[in-house]
């Protein structure tokens, strides 16, 4: 379960988004190792537990270009994820998206989705980016489809761009642009009074 007093940065239906911590390095260190999470994301490297806590201390510093937060369940109150914003780019005011969900047992319940929407309403209603791209493998065909239902359009594909198990994998490049989310995502405050 989840420890008393923590922070709910973004609260979703199912799933909340907060800060990573220390207390969460058994947990974290068990999603790193999982193989299906790092097939999808096309993590290669080994991580060992020290590894998993200073990385967990590198992402919990303040850093203006970038965004770490903990998906968590409102059920259980444990991790089932991670999403993250990063590269943020006030000038341009774009940045990159990425999330990933921990093993097969949280995958396929809809976390990815709202902590995806939820990540997405303060890159556009609070970071005021105009611009926030992503990069997935050619065979994540069920994040292809939520990236897509979110709102996410193809722009390119970066050729062989994986290599896993002796062979080869594309990545698609998409991306949303504020009007567009805001159109999908947000009341029109103005006419229906919300």
């Amino acid at each position: 379960m989840e420890k008393q007093g923590a922070v709910k940065i973004f609260e979703g239906k199912h799933i909340y988004l907060r800060a990573v911590e220390m207390d969460d390095l058994d947990d974290y260190y068990v999603y790193l190792s999982d193989p299906t999470t790092s097939r999808f994301t096309g993590t290669q490297k080994v991580f060992s537990r020290q590894a998993a806590a200073s990385w967990i201390e590198t992402i919990s510093k303040p850093d203006s270009s970038r965004v770490d937060l903990m998906i968590i369940s409102q059920a259980t109150g444990r991790l089932v994820g991670e999403v993250v914003l990063n590269d943020i780019d006030p000038v341009n005011r774009s940045a990159n998206i990425r999330i990933a969900i921990a093993g097969q047992a949280n995958q396929g319940k809809g976390c990815g989705t709202e902590a995806m929407l939820l990540m997405l309403h303060h890159a556009f209603g609070t970071l005021n980016l105009h611009r926030v791209e992503l990069s997935v493998y050619a065979f994540n065909d069920r994040a292809i489809h939520v990236y897509e239902k979110l709102g996410f359009k193809r722009e390119g594909v970066q050729r062989d761009c994986l290599f896993w198990d002796h062979q080869y994998y594309d990545a698609i490049t998409m991306s949303i642009l504020e009007h567009e989310f805001r159109k999908l995502h947000v009341p029109d405050r103005f006419n229906k009074g919300v």
